[in-house]
């Protein structure tokens, strides 16, 4: 009876430890949209390591990745690989950046983040919503503003891809009872190369593998935790039997 109470106030309080979460995420911060990547699609994560290279890694690195371990994981043949590793002369280095640290400092502001765990201390929607996010401001230093994290330092390499984003402002009241104008929504602008369908499932490969770079080993984890919990299953169906053998005779 102790057991059993003590499991439904684990339950109870993993419940509504979720329900917080999700409400406190749903009240701060900007609306997150659902990235839907698939850490299990080798070819998305193909795609999304070419579109790493070509469009990121001038700037940020993922130091904490090797190209080998890349080529390994994602079946790219090592003359593919050469072909795409400008950055290191040696498939063990690290796919660090082309750029210095203080020329990217002093044309950007601050330093380019390192991707390496990005997806994992800021999570793939987020990722995936900046990416989308971006829009024509004259106001900004590069001509272009985010909604997800607004003011921010990096330019829209991507632009050329998507296109350039107009926003749509409102005008609403602030705190302080001053009207104020606000982003309401986004609406197309100047065309890109990709059509908006194409260039969401570019961003969404390139999210694919910056959640990848960040626990390579994720999917053969996951695949081996479902064969785990098949054994386990199987183990106490064993033991319950077991048991039942040992105790048919007590009254």
């Amino acid at each position: 009876m102790h057991i059993k109470k003590t499991w439904l106030v684990a339950v109870a309080a993993g419940l509504m430890t979720t329900m917080t979460h999700g409400a406190l995420a749903s009240s701060e911060g900007p609306h997150l949209a659902s990235a839907g990547n698939d850490i299990f699609s080798q070819a998305s994560l193909q795609r999304g390591a070419r579109n790493f290279v070509g469009y990121c890694l001038g700037c940020h690195s993922a130091k904490y990745v090797r190209w080998n371990r890349v080529a390994a994981d994602l079946g790219i043949p090592e003359a593919d690989l050469k072909s795409i590793q400008f950055t290191g002369q040696r498939p063990f280095d690290t796919m660090v950046s082309g750029m210095p640290p203080e020329a990217a400092k002093r044309w950007f502001g601050n330093a380019p983040p390192d991707m390496s765990l990005l997806a994992r201390a800021r999570g793939t929607d987020y990722i995936y919503s900046y990416l989308m996010s971006f829009y024509a401001d004259d106001s900004r230093p590069h001509g272009v503003n985010n909604l997800v994290l607004p003011g921010t330092a990096m330019p829209h390499v991507l632009a050329g891809l998507q296109g350039l984003q107009q926003p749509v402002y409102a005008t609403h009241t602030g705190e302080d009872g001053k009207p104020q104008s606000v982003v309401e929504k986004l609406e197309a602008g100047d065309a890109g190369q990709l059509a908006p369908e194409q260039y969401a499932s570019f961003v969404r490969d390139t999210v694919n593998f910056i959640e990848y770079i960040g626990e390579p080993v994720q999917a053969k984890r996951r695949t081996l935790g479902v064969w785990v919990v098949l054994f386990l299953l199987v183990f106490t169906a064993f033991a319950y039997l077991l048991k039942q053998e040992y105790w048919k005779d007590v009254k």
